[in-house]
C-alpha cells in the first residue's frame, strides 16, 4: 500500500477543533458577558424604579402628614370653640340670675344702711357697709337669711365708726358674707 501519512490531518484536525473551542468560548464569554450587562442594567432600572417609587410615597406621605397636622390642629381649635360656646352659654344663661341677684341686694337693704363694697366670688358674696346702728345690721341680716336668693349670711366684723359723716357717732362699719342660691335649682334643695 501505499504511503499514507495520517498524522498532517490528525493535526489539522487538532488545530481545527481547537480553533473551534475558541470561538465556542469565545462566544460563551460574549454572550455571559452581555447577559451579565443586560442583567446589570435589569436591576439597575429596577433599583431606580424603586427609588422612584419610594420618593413618589415619601412625597404622599409628607403630605399626608401636613394634613394630619392640619386636622389636629383644626381639631384643638374646635375644642377652643366649643369651650368658648360653653362659656358664653354659662354667661348667658346667668345673665337674668345676676340681675334677680342684685334686685335681691335691693330688696333685702335695710333702711339707714349702706353697702361700700360688694364681692362675689363663686357664689359666694362679700360686702362691707355701714350701718346707722347695730339693729340696722341685726335686720339686713334677718332680710338675707329670709331671702331665697341668699343664704347663710356670717358677719365677720363690726366696729363703731364714730367720726361717720352720714349717720353720725352711732355707725357701725361692717363685713358679712352670705352665699348666693337659686331657688329654681332643685340640685341645691336636694344637697340641703
Amino acid at each position: 500500500m501505499a504511503n499514507i501519512n495520517l498524522l498532517p490531518w490528525r493535526e489539522w484536525e487538532r488545530e481545527r477543533r481547537q480553533k473551534e473551542f475558541l470561538v465556542n468560548l469565545g462566544g460563551v464569554v460574549l454572550i455571559a458577558v452581555v447577559i451579565v450587562l443586560a442583567a446589570g442594567q435589569y436591576l439597575t432600572q429596577s433599583v431606580e424604579n424603586q427609588n422612584a417609587r419610594n420618593k413618589f410615597y415619601q412625597n404622599k406621605i409628607a403630605i399626608l402628614d401636613d394634613k394630619i397636622k392640619e386636622i389636629s390642629t383644626l381639631q384643638r381649635d374646635r375644642e377652643e370653640l366649643l369651650e368658648r360656646m360653653r362659656v358664653i352659654q354659662q354667661l348667658q344663661g346667668n345673665r337674668p340670675i345676676i340681675v334677680r341677684v342684685f334686685d335681691e341686694m335691693v330688696q333685702t337693704l335695710a333702711k339707714g344702711v349702706h353697702y361700700t363694697k360688694l364681692e362675689m366670688l363663686n357664689g359666694q358674696i362679700a360686702l362691707e357697709g355701714v350701718a346707722e346702728s347695730n339693729n340696722r345690721i341685726s335686720a339686713l341680716m334677718r332680710n338675707v337669711d329670709g331671702s331665697d336668693w341668699f343664704a347663710e349670711p356670717n358677719l365677720k366684723s363690726i366696729k363703731e365708726d364714730e367720726d361717720n359723716r352720714i349717720y353720725g357717732s352711732g355707725a357701725s362699719v361692717f363685713d358679712l358674707t352670705f352665699r348666693q342660691v337659686n331657688p329654681n335649682d332643685d340640685s341645691e334643695e336636694e344637697e340641703g
